[in-house]
């Protein structure tokens, strides 16, 4: 019988459209011995022999044997790498540059190879790899080459941190490895790597590029093995910077061992990102976006869009859309190019997204999948579909790592925002609608580092990647990137503070008092300060203050744990502070410099008073804080964010967002200008802050609360809490509802900061114990601070046909 187009289009099926693998087989059958780890540019055996198998997920079969690094190992490759940070960071930009562009160009000549052995190594589809991985990681080698042609005059008074130790997941073996080593290398870091243990083999090939392309001995060095090597690296000595992409319970066991070593931090974590369709969207357009964004990968992305929210009026024809696209995707063979869902990376993982997916249908989920088959050889699941998924149940909440979305309806925008926000994550957003006002609208009130708008998945290196909340902080990829592998140039040796006043609430027996003499005044007791209103201490208690002869000055209330937890929740209540224009912002602080003017010989007798320095340098130290308070007012309205200039048709917003409400916890140095060199950028930015400053000066903060009272400060915008420093800056770091915490103070003190502040990944700024000189303005004020006063949101609106 002779069958019609129309037949023959409706019957067909495709046929196999297999990707040569010979060349990436033939390149793992010339270290059949097995691969040695890659340091000082040459391959060294474990010092221990340990080695571990990496099989192909598709098949299970073997692909190579890997070293197992130990102590000795990780030792090795971080000395190298310090050995060769003096050369390498000495280096020229341009030189740098050069080094970079000629990685990318070997490295774009072998893109064949990388795709191959990747789809082989992870199980992701070939079209992935070839079309996406790849380029996307010779793109970033390109962008930062000129970074590091730049970074002298983008990056002034900034220096390389030295010796980054680099821990990367398995689900973009080569591209994970890219947006790590690139900026690293730009900025003069040296680096030592270590690949995940279920994927190495990118990062191997990717060392003997390096070689071939002349990068010099021990700028990169590449240390394999499973989760203790990555420990070993994390603890070891001489490393500058951890930089890690994972799992958050992974995250969270680096910020406690980091804790207090100096080492600077980024972390990369998980995610469970909402794909918000409203009813005006072109729902066959947003299909499509769920596939991109789900089943990309096979689910194995930290900011898949895993958690559908559609709005009710539309949900029925969406999820039929959807269901009937989903039985034509196909699971199969990773190296067939017609394939939509590889394998899933390892046995450990496919367990855990049946074991999810059973749970979740306990709990009344209702599932689909499509009745397209599953090879019954090698680590495959099929595309599912949840439905009727409550927002508190655990598909909702828990990442599941694989090709599995949910489905939760909404009303009205305002509820489609608020369960979007319903998570601990914060990674990353994706907004359907046809309309703009609408889409932006979201994007702003999202709480999540990317948002993309009617699209979703969308990469580039000259745009920031990163999260909010427990998916981590810091940025790869752009300016923001860069600053990650930077610090700021030093102009005097640092030197370390002492452990400050400890008060009491003890009667003050030592002070002189006549019983004859007349009282001179009323009695006055300082408050603390929350909500815009003076409060009374919980605990009850008071503390004598006491001047630089001795005697007694005053007393303050001694604030507690629960006085904390009262300022933090007026701080969550004076969100009109953050929503507010950024120039009605910068006239209040305009208005509290004028009013501190106003009152500035009080301040510097109480200053000269409290702290015993001379008069003329009480009214300096005024005179600073006044003009400080100007700087970051008009900084208020002018720290612009950026439009990246990304390769698609985007266009790219990238915008400074406060953080939320923030601890501030100040040094006794120069009580007033520290003050309010911490808090002014932060309430510049739109954050909300709860402050403890000086202990042993606290009056100085306490005759503040007058200026506060008359400058038109929102209630709640800041608030103090005097007491014992060391004691409420746990307290602080400790509290989930606290966005962010600056301390400075001992070094012991930034280390139990920075362990405490793994409850919810909270980003710290400490000072690590060095002393700051208050006065001078290129290390105690400046764009650093509004840079760690904002987090950065990347909003990617396409245009164009």
């Amino acid at each position: 019988m002779q069958l019609s187009i129309r037949d023959i289009l409706t019957t067909m099926d495709y046929g196999p459209a297999p990707e040569a693998d010979t060349v990436a087989r033939e390149w793992l059958r010339s270290h059949d011995g097995g691969f040695d780890h890659f340091i000082d540019n040459a391959w060294v055996p474990p010092a221990d022999g340990a080695r571990f198998e990496v099989s192909e997920p598709a098949s299970g079969r073997l692909l190579a044997e890997v070293a197992q690094g130990g102590d000795a190992d990780i030792a090795q490759a971080v000395a190298a790498a310090r050995r060769a940070f003096g050369p390498w960071s000495a280096l020229s930009g341009h030189a740098r540059a050069r080094h970079l562009y000629a990685i990318a160009r070997h490295l774009q000549k072998r893109e064949r190879l990388f795709s191959t052995l990747e789809s082989l190594d992870n199980g992701k589809p070939i079209r992935e790899s070839r079309d996406i991985d790849v380029p996307l990681a010779v793109r970033h080698f390109y962008h930062h080459a000129g970074w590091a042609e730049l970074v002298d005059t983008e990056f002034p008074d900034h220096r390389p941190l030295g010796v980054c130790g680099q821990i990367i997941p398995w689900n973009f073996p080569l591209l994970m490895l890219t947006w790590k080593v690139a900026p690293a290398l730009a900025a003069g870091n040296t680096v030592v790597l270590k690949p995940a243990e279920y994927t190495p083999l990118t990062a191997l090939a990717f060392a003997e590029i390096c070689r071939e392309a002349g990068l010099p001995p021990g700028v990169l060095n590449i240390v394999t093995g499973d989760g203790r090597t990555g420990a070993l690296l994390v603890e070891a000595g001489g490393v500058d910077k951890i930089a890690f992409t994972g799992s958050t319970e992974v995250g969270r066991r680096i910020r406690e061992a980091t804790a207090g070593t100096g080492k600077k931090l980024s972390l990369e974590l998980g995610g469970k990102s909402p794909f918000i369709v409203f009813d005006d969207s072109d729902l066959d357009s947003a299909v499509e976006g769920v596939v991109d964004s789900i089943w990309f990968n096979q689910g194995q992305v930290c900011c898949a869009g895993s958690r559908i929210l559609v709005q009710e009026g539309v949900a029925e024809r969406f999820h039929h859309r959807l269901v009937a696209r989903m039985e034509l995707l196909r699971v199969g063979d990773p190296m067939d190019k017609s394939t939509d869902i590889g394998a899933i990376v390892a046995p450990v993982q496919l367990q855990r997204i049946r074991r999810l997916v059973a749970q979740g249908c306990a709990e009344g989920a209702v599932c689909w999948q499509p009745k397209t088959p599953v090879p019954e050889e090698g680590l495959f699941y099929p595309p599912t579909l949840l439905t009727e998924v409550e927002p508190a149940s655990t598909l909702a909440q828990e990442e599941i790592f694989g090709p599995v979305v949910t489905s939760t309806t909404f009303r009205t925008l305002s509820e489609a925002v608020e369960l979007a926000n319903n998570s601990r994550y914060g990674l990353a957003a994706s907004v359907w609608s046809e309309s703009l006002n609408v889409t932006m609208e979201v994007a702003g009130r999202l709480k999540a580092g990317v948002v993309w708008v009617n699209c979703t998945n969308q990469f580039d290196a000259a745009a920031g990647f990163g999260g909010y909340r427990e998916s981590g902080f810091g940025r790869e990829g752009g300016r923001e990137g860069m600053a990650e592998y930077l610090a700021p140039v030093e102009s005097v040796a640092p030197s370390m503070l002492p452990a400050g006043k400890r008060l009491s609430a003890l009667p003050d027996y030592a002070a002189e008092v006549s019983v004859f003499a007349p009282q001179t005044g009323i009695d006055r007791t300082a408050k603390l300060y929350v909500g815009g209103r003076q409060a009374r201490p919980d605990s009850g208690y008071s503390a004598t203050i006491h001047d630089a002869a001795g005697h007694a000055a005053g007393q303050v209330g001694l604030g507690n744990r629960k006085d904390i937890r009262n300022a933090v929740e007026a701080a969550h209540k004076a969100r009109g502070w953050e929503t507010m224009t950024a120039h009605a912002r910068a006239q209040v602080l305009y208005y509290l410099a004028e009013n501190l003017e106003a009152r500035a010989p009080a301040f510097a007798e109480r200053i000269e008073s409290l702290t015993g320095v001379s008069a003329s340098l009480a009214k300096e130290e005024v005179a600073q804080s006044i003009q400080r308070i100007f700087w970051y007012a008009a900084q208020a309205d002018k720290y612009d964010g950026a439009v990246h200039a990304t390769r698609t048709q985007n266009v790219t917003l990238a915008m400074n967002e406060p953080w939320g409400v923030v601890g501030v916890v100040c040094p006794d140095e120069s009580p007033l200008l520290a003050l309010v060199s911490l808090v002014m950028p932060l309430l510049a930015m739109g954050n909300r802050v709860v402050a403890v400053p000086s202990a042993a000066h606290a009056l100085i903060a306490t005759d503040l609360y007058q200026v506060l009272d008359t400058s038109d400060l929102p209630g709640g915008a800041l608030n103090i809490v005097t007491g014992n420093a060391e004691e409420l800056a746990l307290v602080l770091a400790q509290h989930d509802d606290v966005a962010a915490l600056w301390y400075v103070g001992t070094a012991a003190g930034s280390a139990a900061v920075e362990r405490a502040s793994a409850g919810n990944l909270k980003y710290t700024w400490t000072n690590h114990g060095i002393r700051l000189d208050w006065r001078d303005r290129r290390r105690a004020q400046g764009r650093d601070y509004l840079r760690r006063a904002t987090q950065i949101k990347n909003i990617w609106v396409p245009y164009g046909e």
